[in-house]
């Protein structure tokens, strides 16, 4: 019997290479008879050489877009334009050489990687696109003529932030403050006008997809997923939270910071002698930050609020310079998920990345949201006011150029993190209802593994009819 061959090709950003990888792990979950080839540049696989993966995951690499990935942060617009321009030629050149050693089946991209699509269409070899945000602003971007329309594009915030797009299908009344950061106030940027350009172009190039997968679930955006199935000629399969919820059950030994001799993470002790709901988790994300005045509120704030933290420092624990106190943690890594879902987590700062804020709906975990950038805007208003398990930090868009104070920060993480006030105990009955249709979505059965199975079993009659 042949075995069926994937090629997964991921955006070289964590935030989209960790949720491919895990729905690679999820395919091979449900079809063990998969061969993937997983596709990164050079320098992605420095990093991901140590980390575990299923025997039937092989990596193969492309040139590195610019001398070195990480220098993304420093010139965004600059890594997107050469992700989008430099990615296909060597892409289909290893897509010679790999059907030299297994024919593929289909190509599993990242909606990023658009140069997928061409190639994938001129090897006539269908090609699953992956959207790693939410399928709100899919939609957003998809309909982005009608914000054109209805002169909602180009805007600038200090003018009509405050006003509702309300014709967005399946989308509910958003404010021009809360869509995505490239698609308001550009004026004369540059950069963002090219980001933006770059975002419609993937979308757009979907319609020449076989299949549109999702990293979100269902029942967390139906709507959105009714109307684009009705809009869109091919699947469209929501097949998330693709967050690593299937290692939880092992403990893993594999952690990049200090352990005791057990093996146990020195984090995972300090949680385990923490009262349960107690500690607020802290983390920014792996990508963009937040200018240094702010940075100090913050650690200021939350360190004078007396509620015990965890807080990953992304390897610049500067900010501490003056010393950790007895409430607090401060770590260059963790494993995320399993903090999320420890006992004694209470709450969670974050950016309102798509995956953390997944992960946190699967830990059931209530939110203090501080979003910087893109799809984190609306991933802030969704948290705070369509599914109300979460409080904003950052003040709204058409004010940022004002910091959040020490102060006010110190008083937020107090009022958020006790858990016998009345709004308190509402966002957490909220969140553990969205938890528990997040983990019922990937169980047997559930709207996650039911798309998983489906699209694996089209993708079989393909193959086999080769």
């Amino acid at each position: 019997m042949k075995i069926c061959h994937l090629v997964a090709l991921p955006y070289p950003g964590r935030g989209h290479i960790n949720p491919m990888m895990n729905l690679c792990k999820l395919l091979l979950s449900r079809r063990p008879r998969i061969l993937i080839t997983f596709v990164v540049t050079e320098e992605w696989l420095g990093f991901m050489a140590t980390e575990t993966k299923p025997d039937e995951v092989r990596f193969a690499t492309v040139p590195n877009v610019i001398p070195s990935e990480l220098d993304r942060a420093k010139d965004f617009p600059g890594f997107i334009d050469a992700v989008c321009t430099k990615m296909e030629a060597p892409f289909e050149k290893l897509m010679d050489e790999i059907e030299v050693e297994a024919p593929v089946t289909a190509i599993i991209s990242d909606t990023y990687m658009g140069c997928a699509v061409d190639v994938g269409n001129r090897r006539n070899i269908p090609v699953a696109t992956v959207f790693p945000m939410s399928a709100s602003v899919f939609s957003v971007l998809y309909h982005h003529h009608l914000l054109v329309k209805n002169g909602h594009f180009p805007v600038e915030l200090s003018e009509c932030g405050e006003e509702l797009v309300d014709y967005i299908p399946g989308l509910a009344p958003t404010r021009i403050a809360d869509l995505p950061t490239i698609l308001r106030g550009t004026g004369s940027n540059e950069g963002i006008r090219k980001v933006l350009n770059r975002a419609l172009e993937v979308v757009e190039r979907v319609s020449k997809a076989q299949y549109l997968l999702f990293t979100s679930v269902y029942e967390l955006e139906d709507q959105v997923f009714d109307q684009l199935k009705t809009e869109l000629p091919f699947p469209v399969c929501p097949i998330g939270p693709t967050i690593p919820f299937f290692h939880l059950k092992h403990n893993s030994s594999s952690f990049t910071i200090t352990s005791n001799l057990n093996g146990r993470p020195n984090y995972v002790e300090w949680l385990d002698s923490r009262p349960d709901a107690s500690v607020l988790y802290v983390s920014l994300g792996s990508f963009l930050s937040v200018s240094r005045a702010q940075m100090d509120e913050i650690v200021a704030g939350v360190r004078n609020s007396g509620v015990p933290y965890l807080w990953i420092a992304r390897g610049d624990a500067g900010w501490f310079k003056d010393g950790s106190d007895d409430a607090g943690i401060v770590v260059p890594w963790c494993d995320q998920l399993r903090v999320l879902c420890h006992p004694s987590i209470g709450g969670f700062w974050t950016h309102c990345g798509w995956n953390s804020t997944l992960e946190a709906i699967y830990a059931g975990v209530p939110m203090l949201t501080f979003p910087i950038f893109m799809d984190q805007v609306p991933n802030s208003k969704r948290i705070v006011e369509d599914w109300r398990i979460g409080w904003r930090v950052k003040k709204r868009e058409v004010e940022s150029e004002s910091l959040v104070t020490r102060e006010e920060i110190s008083e937020l993480v107090r009022r958020f993190m006790d858990l016998n006030s009345i709004e308190r105990k509402g966002m957490s009955k909220r969140v553990r209802e969205l938890s528990e249709i997040c983990r019922g979505a990937v169980e047997e059965g559930g709207s996650s593994i039911t798309n998983i199975d489906a699209f694996l079993e089209d993708i079989s009659q393909i193959h086999d009819s080769t």
